[in-house]
């Protein structure tokens, strides 16, 4: 469950996956960040030409809900996959992020538009 995982624990059940079939050869940075793009254009896929109002309701539909749900899982399951094996501390790099764009984005300038940073 999202609210007693780790990030570490997650990035240690991903760990002992691919461990366990051998496959830290075919992961190196390059590979996993293919994965993680080739994942997320499979998540995309779902909602492709859809205006809002379709695309959520595909969520409301089990079937498909569960499809998008394992297309999630396996953009994370690449995310995770690449922190551990490059080390890479999630928490730290999200944290940065969000702080790089607080400036980027004032709240003032940025609540309620949808404009890049050299926009605003």
């Amino acid at each position: 469950m999202d609210s007693t995982a780790t990030i570490d624990s997650l990035k240690d059940r991903v760990r002992a996956f691919c461990e366990a079939r051998d496959w830290d050869q075919f992961h190196g940075p390059k590979d996993l960040a293919i994965g993680v793009a080739t994942e997320a254009s499979e998540l995309l896929e779902h909602f492709r030409f859809m205006n809002d109002e379709e695309a959520s309701s595909r969520l409301a539909e089990p079937e498909r809900r569960q499809a998008i749900e394992e297309e999630l899982a396996d953009v994370l399951f690449f995310i995770l996959r690449f922190a551990q094996r490059f080390n890479v501390d999630l928490d730290t790099a999200l944290d940065h992020k969000i702080k790089k764009n607080d400036d980027r984005y004032p709240v003032d300038k940025a609540r309620g538009r949808n404009l890049k940073h050299d926009e605003l």
